[in-house]
């Protein structure tokens, strides 16, 4: 059952931007309305101390009247910052099209707040890193790979920045979630009239032709016509190779599993593709 409706989570990065754009252009393709949430953690919240020890007589009191009202301060100063956060977002949406845009500003713990509400959405947009990562090209956004491990939901990975997509290279496997996403594009507007291009990398045996054609069949029922490729090599290089050379504008892959193309965040190739792949990823579970 579908919801029609987006998750855009925003921050201070400069990835925010592209999150923005990407989840427009899915909304506009998909008939979708988006909820863009800015979760602020422990972190935005103001620091407690306790200076009392190192005041003395009646300098005291008001000095810690002075800290009490520079911590009520800092926090209307932080809820402030995501609200100006949120409006510059719903701006950038919907200057992109006609869409419906609804803003959450929450305090606590982002995964928390984002898999008790996941069940409202179809997808989660998320940009590659956050504002604690920046542009650092070793890393991924620590969020981004706890988001990816709980939820059960699409989750695409906005890169730096936004570009139109018209071609698609899905990683195949045969495994659950790869034939999980199959069957996710097979059923979604946001694929319609986009060249998608089906890759199995590794050995040249008929059970993966077979798995091919039938992933093939699979999107061919849902009117999307694809292309398949087994190529030999390690999953990673070959992804690589053929999203830089090759003109694909969006990946797409599972997130788990057995088999290296789809194993967990954490020093994988799913970890390596993120990290390094230029364009957006959509990873399934």
């Amino acid at each position: 059952m579908t919801t029609r409706t987006l998750i855009a989570l925003v921050d201070g990065s400069a990835y925010s931007e592209s999150v923005c754009h990407h989840a427009a252009w899915i909304a506009e393709r998909t008939g979708s309305k988006v909820k863009i949430y800015h979760v602020m953690g422990r972190r935005d919240a103001p620091e407690k101390q306790d200076l009392s020890g190192a005041i003395r007589l009646g300098a005291r009191s008001r000095l810690l009247e002075q800290l009490s009202e520079l911590d009520a301060a800092r926090a209307k100063l932080a809820h402030e910052h995501g609200r100006a956060i949120l409006e510059d977002a719903k701006a950038i949406i919907e200057g992109d099209g006609d869409i419906e845009v609804e803003t959450r500003l929450r305090q606590g713990d982002l995964v928390e707040t984002i898999t008790a509400k996941e069940d409202t959405a179809d997808m989660i947009v998320i940009g590659k890193r956050g504002e604690a990562a920046a542009t650092a090209m070793e890393h991924v956004g620590s969020n981004l790979e706890r988001i990816v491990r709980a939820s059960h939901k699409p989750v695409f990975v906005a890169n730096r920045a936004f570009r139109p997509i018209s071609r698609v290279l899905v990683a195949f496997d045969g495994g659950a979630s790869a034939l999980k996403a199959v069957d996710f594009m097979a059923r979604s507007p946001l694929f319609a009239g986009l060249a998608v291009t089906l890759v199995y990398a590794g050995a040249d045996t008929a059970e993966a032709r077979t798995a091919l054609d039938n992933a093939a069949a699979t999107l061919a029922a849902g009117g999307i016509t694809a292309e398949t490729r087994l190529r030999p090599g390690e999953p990673e290089k070959v992804l690589a190779e053929m999203t830089g050379s090759e003109g694909f504008e969006l990946l797409v892959m599972g997130a788990y599993g057995h088999s290296r193309v789809r194993s967990l965040l954490i020093g994988s190739t799913t970890t390596e593709m993120i990290r390094s792949c230029k364009v957006p990823v959509i990873l399934m579970r």
